[in-house]
């Protein structure tokens, strides 16, 4: 099978896939959580109304509390198909469909065809990216725009070539401007694609595409910021009644008088950082309970379906497809540190004791601590990784920083699936490395 026949077959089972749950679900699933402010916010842009928002007395507003990206991107397709969350389902499913096809071809440039259709396939269908097709929400299109960077990243370091450290960078800014967070993978992804200058380069690049959104907030509501929810989100991971996952904000009594969306979040960060001082240790033992609510399970994709429309995927539904998500993705972290093992480089008993100590915690409640020993022995082979195994240096790289960026915040199992696509092409690239060095040390002995 050529090169391009073989990406056509992972373009096809990720459409398919993803089509044929948009197909099931049709109509039966309205916007839910989240979903609901997107879905209003890229109908009224659709419509010319611009990124505002109409109260129930009527005033208007310009927004910025949710990032622009992914609500720009339904308007373009709600001005060309139509105002449905069919339409949703189906740029959702062009987005899932391109993770699979970066993944095949990144993993083509470092491994043998047959390794990069195996990879490609497990992120076209990974059970928790295909069941959450449907949902109005960032996460599918932030992880798209990674793994499509990371590719670009990966094929650059192959193939330098100017066109593709630009587009690099913009694809970076189009993910910040979807995901906030992801701006710190710039300067990280650069530098895996060109060393320093490619960091420099794919910062001021995504500088570049950020900043006409950014120069419109300092007008519209007062602050030069791609978003204004960093407050809202620490003060959530921060109060007193604090779980370490999602929960309402409890407005602190300095900032009930506070109105406006850049006042109000700028308060609700000075109050939280208040608490933070206040209850250090407190703030700092809520940490793994973070990052727990980001690893331990998935099934956010069965989840969303639940709030939307409980009748049509009841909670039994929502079990069972979490269980099987996770299953999956814990499998994914288990390959990986088998990798980091098979690894040729320095540390290896380091790397070896936090693989083992991952692999335990792998299929006990505790998956976090998996991830984490995976990214510190990841992170043991230093330098040399960069330029020997690109493709886990970019999930190095988006994993620890979805890690660091939760524990500071809070956790929710939807943040992990920004790293899915990437973990799951490390997966298969471990298992593969893992079975031919064991077949070189039978044949040695």
């Amino acid at each position: 099978m050529t090169e391009g026949r073989a990406t056509g077959v992972v373009a096809l089972a990720a459409s398919v896939a993803r089509l044929a749950v948009v197909a099931w679900a049709g109509t039966r699933f309205p916007p839910a959580h989240d979903g609901v402010r997107y879905d209003a916010m890229a109908a009224r842009l659709a419509e010319g109304l611009g990124y505002t928002w109409e109260w129930p007395d009527g005033a208007v507003t310009s927004l910025a509390h949710y990032p622009v990206g992914y609500p720009a991107l339904l308007a373009a397709a709600y001005r060309l198909l139509g105002h449905s969350v069919v339409v949703a389902g189906l740029l959702n499913a062009c987005l899932g469909a391109l993770a699979a096809i970066a993944v095949h071809r990144m993993i083509l440039a470092v491994s043998t065809p047959r390794i990069a259709l195996v990879a490609g396939l497990a992120v076209a269908l990974h059970p928790g990216l295909v069941l959450y097709t449907p949902g109005i929400m960032t996460e599918g299109a932030t992880a798209a725009l990674v793994t499509t960077a990371a590719w670009l990243a990966v094929t650059h370091r192959a193939r330098p070539s100017m066109g593709r450290l630009a587009l690099l960078g913009l694809v970076l800014g189009l993910a910040a401007l979807v995901r906030p967070q992801s701006l710190v993978l710039a300067p990280l992804f650069g530098l895996l694609a060109a060393g320093r200058r490619g960091a420099a380069a794919c910062v001021i690049a995504c500088a570049l595409v950020c900043a006409p959104w950014i120069v419109r907030n300092c007008g519209a509501v007062g602050r030069c910021t791609i978003s204004t929810n960093s407050g809202w989100n620490l003060l959530i991971g921060a109060q007193p009644t604090a779980t370490g996952a999602w929960q309402s904000v409890v407005v602190p009594p300095a900032c009930k008088d506070v109105f406006g969306e850049s006042q109000t979040d700028a308060c609700f960060r000075h109050a939280a950082v208040q608490m933070i001082e206040d209850a250090p240790l407190r703030w700092i033992a809520l940490a793994p309970r973070k990052l727990g609510a980001t690893f331990d399970y998935g099934g956010i994709g069965g989840y969303y379906l639940f709030l939307s429309n409980p009748d049509a995927f009841p909670w039994t539904a929502v079990i069972a497809a979490g269980a099987i998500e996770t299953v999956f993705e814990r499998l994914a972290v288990a390959l990986c540190l088998l990798g980091v093992i098979a690894a040729q480089g320095p540390r290896r008993k380091a790397r070896v004791a936090l693989a083992m100590v991952g692999a335990v915690f792998s299929v006990l409640s505790m998956g976090w601590v998996a991830v984490v020993a995976l990214c510190v022995a990841m992170a043991l082979l230093g330098r040399a990784w960069l330029a020997d195994l690109p493709v886990h240096a970019a999930a190095l790289f988006t994993l620890a920083s979805t890690a660091a960026v939760h524990a500071v915040f809070f956790g929710a199992p939807r943040y992990a699936l920004v790293a899915a696509p990437l973990v799951t092409a490390v997966a298969v690239v471990s298992w593969a490395e893992w079975r031919a060095r064991s077949g070189r040390s039978v044949e040695g002995t």
